[in-house]
This record gives structure tokens, sequence and C-alpha cells, in this order.
């Protein structure tokens, strides 16, 4: 079997993935780093003809070491193992980091890594829920409210508020530098107000807002952070994949 791995632009792969997007028919939490410039993309032949593809990348100064997507044609997953050997000594990745929803790509991280080190936890809308809080109101955030808004730790101010006794208890969002049609939630609560149920409830809105604007909500919580996991969980959405990665082993 001749294998060839050639370092290739963007554009010649975007038909391949279209494909890969497709098969996944989820959130891909870093579609866009494709766009943006973080990664380096390569074209996988066998015997003359196009078996896949390979994608590594990096953000910033960071090289582009970190392998983030792998697709090949079904025809040719048999070969899988080899194929992807060869792309590695091609492309020069040191790193995989996969979500486990990518079956192709979690199965050669787990034959291929030292350590398995997960970070993150996809979430996925499972059901609807009817939460209300009296007194509270959710609404789009002032002008004036953003730059006054409580100080966040962790997340941007978002476009929405949830409003309590003329107070700004959370914000929350929706990005949608995703691949269509999914948006990601995003949210902060306000100290004060923290396991009183504003969470679920602002998840709740903004995903009544997604499929309101035809998107399709998602979210991401760290594999560490309990009450994020319960809030999400609180306001109808499930784990539906683990971001896990590691250095690649020799």
């Amino acid at each position: 079997m001749g294998v060839t791995i050639s370092k290739i632009p963007l554009r010649k792969i975007l038909p391949l993935r279209d494909l890969y997007r497709k098969e996944m028919n989820c959130q891909i939490v870093h579609d866009s780093w494709h766009e943006r410039g973080f990664t380096q993309s390569y074209l996988i032949s066998v015997d003359g003809r196009v078996a896949g593809y390979g994608s590594v990348g990096g953000t910033g100064d960071e090289p582009r070491d970190l392998v983030k997507e792998f697709f090949l044609h079904p025809r040719d997953r048999g070969a899988a193992e080899n194929l992807f050997r060869e792309f590695v000594a091609a492309s020069g990745a040191r790193r995989i980091e996969a979500q486990t929803n990518d079956l192709l790509l979690t199965l050669m991280l787990l034959d291929s890594v030292e350590t398995v080190e997960r970070d993150r936890i996809l979430f996925a809308d499972a059901f609807p829920t009817a939460h209300r809080i009296p007194h509270a109101q959710f609404r789009p955030i002032t002008r004036r409210e953003r730059s006054r808004v409580f100080s966040h730790e962790l997340e941007p101010v978002g476009d929405w508020v949830i409003e309590v006794e003329g107070e700004v208890a959370a914000t929350g969002g929706l990005m949608f530098h995703y691949n269509p049609p999914y948006a990601d939630i995003y949210l902060e609560v306000a100290a004060p107000w923290r396991r009183r149920g504003f969470g679920r409830f602002l998840v709740q809105e903004l995903k009544r807002v997604s499929y309101e604007i035809n998107k399709v909500p998602a979210a991401r919580g760290s594999a560490t952070n309990l009450a994020s996991r319960r809030t999400l969980q609180g306001a109808g959405m499930r784990p539906c994949a683990w971001i896990i990665g590691g250095y690649i082993a020799g």
C-alpha cells in the first residue's frame, strides 16, 4: 500500500470536512480553528487516491502539533492505525485531543497516548424544562448595565440577564463560532445568588432563545466543576462527550 501524506491548504479539504461534519452530527468544539488559521491540514492518499485528511493545530504562538481532526473514507478505515501513524510522522504531531463522540479519533488517541487526561464535558439538549422563580425576569442586557454589571470571573458578560429585585443576578449568552447549527451556552451567576436556581433558569431561557433563532443549544463544562454540571443537567441538558487528550507515546 502506497501512502502519501501531503501538506495542503484548507480549501482543498473542505469537501472532506463537510463529510466529517455530517458524520459527527454534533457540536464540534474547535470547528472554527480552521477558518481562524489555527490549523495545518494534510491530505492522506492511498495508492494515488484520496483516503481522507488530518489536521493539527495550536493557538497563538503555539506550535501546530496537536492532532484535532482525522477523517478517513469508510473504505480506508480498516487501515486507520497505519494511516494515522503515517500522518503523525509527517505532521510532527506530539499530542492528540478528541471529543469522545468522534469515534475514529478517540480510538486513535486511546491507542497512541501515554496517559489520557480529561479536560471538559460536552452537553447536548435532552428535554425541555419549565423552571420559574418568583420575581426573576429574563431579559436582554442594556448598554448601561454592560459596563456596570457584577465582576465576572470565568465567562464574558452575556447579552441576556436574570434580574431579581432590581439587581442583575446572572448574565449569559450564546456563542456561534461552532459548526452550524450549534450555539454554545455560557453564563455566570453573581456570588450572592448562586445555588438558588438562577443558573438553571438562565440556561433554560437561553435554550429557548437558541431554538427561536433556529440554532441547536449545546454547552461545555469543566470536568471538575460539579456545580456547573448540575446547573446544565437541571436545565435539561445531558453529557454527550468528554474532551480528552494526551501526549503521543514514544
